[in-house]
């Protein structure tokens, strides 16, 4: 990676300053290119809510952007990017629903599909499937979900998890407490790896960088239901005998920062959920 992208690519949303070794979340500005810098030991500061994980020791990032106090990771990308953030597909198509209420762009080799909504969903709701050429799954958008109260996290089960990547997008969405503008984001938590998982949300992960569950939801307006688009609805740690997939599993965060950085699935995913429209 060049300077230039370097420079262009990296926003470090928050710091943990008060650990014996600290890692930081980080967002790009809509070019796909945050990255992690080896240090020796803390940097900058903690802000409320910001997503910052007490890894492995050794590891911080390297720069701050000076980001105000109460502002998180999934909030902090700058930038207005652009709408193709790195993707490699030559030939792009566009979904859109029979009654032509969602659209978004896929690589023309992918798959769209609509298949049954789950029960429980209001009355028009979407369930799209998303496979690439060799038939893998990639990712579901789904609209009419009920709305459901963020899960409690029982005392001491909430994991560190950190925001690789969180770029703005423009979407319909309610408001209230625990809820930012939306962002495509690509967050991983902690737990005998780090998981990772890509989705839209317009809700906090957790208070102090630590969360039992980071949901690829956005809250819709008033009466419209919500609708996710990502490749799981919730993010959670999971055992040595579970099934991780769809989510991600890195040995360490390099890795995770190296899958936003140079993967062409990545990149081609975030072009994917950025390029969401849902009419009113």
């Amino acid at each position: 990676m060049t300077g230039t992208a370097l420079s262009r690519g990296i926003r470090i949303a928050a710091a943990l300053g008060v650990a014996a070794a600290a890692l930081t979340g980080c967002s790009g500005d809509g070019k796909g290119t945050p990255a992690w810098t080896s240090g020796s030991g803390p940097a900058g500061t903690t802000t409320p809510d910001a997503s910052s994980s007490g890894g492995s020791p050794g590891a911080s990032a390297g720069a701050s952007t000076g980001a105000s106090p109460g502002a998180t990771a999934e909030a902090t990308a700058s930038g207005g990017g652009s709408a193709a953030p790195g993707s490699t597909a030559s030939a792009w198509k566009v979904f859109t629903d029979p009654a032509k209420s969602v659209s978004f762009e896929l690589p023309q080799e992918w798959l769209a599909q609509s298949v049954a909504p789950d029960s429980g969903t209001m009355p028009g709701a979407l369930k799209i499937e998303v496979k690439d050429a060799k038939g893998g799954y990639l990712a579901t958008l789904q609209t009419g979900l009920q709305p459901q109260p963020v899960p409690a996290c029982a005392d001491g089960a909430a994991r560190p998890y950190v925001v690789v990547s969180s770029v703005p997008v423009e979407l319909p969405h309610g408001g209230g407490a625990g809820t930012i503008d939306p962002h495509v984001v690509f967050r991983v938590i902690q737990g005998y790896k780090y998981f990772g998982s890509y989705g839209i949300t317009n809700i906090l992960g957790g208070s102090g960088g630590t969360s039992c569950a980071l949901q690829n939801l956005v809250r819709g307006p008033e009466g419209r239901g919500d609708y996710s688009f990502g490749d799981l609805a919730v993010l959670k740690t999971f055992a040595p005998d579970q099934k991780v997939a769809p989510a991600k599993a890195f040995d360490t965060l390099d890795q995770a920062a190296k899958y936003v950085n140079e993967s062409s699935e990545f990149a081609n995913v975030q072009r994917m959920l950025m390029s969401l429209k849902i009419r009113n």
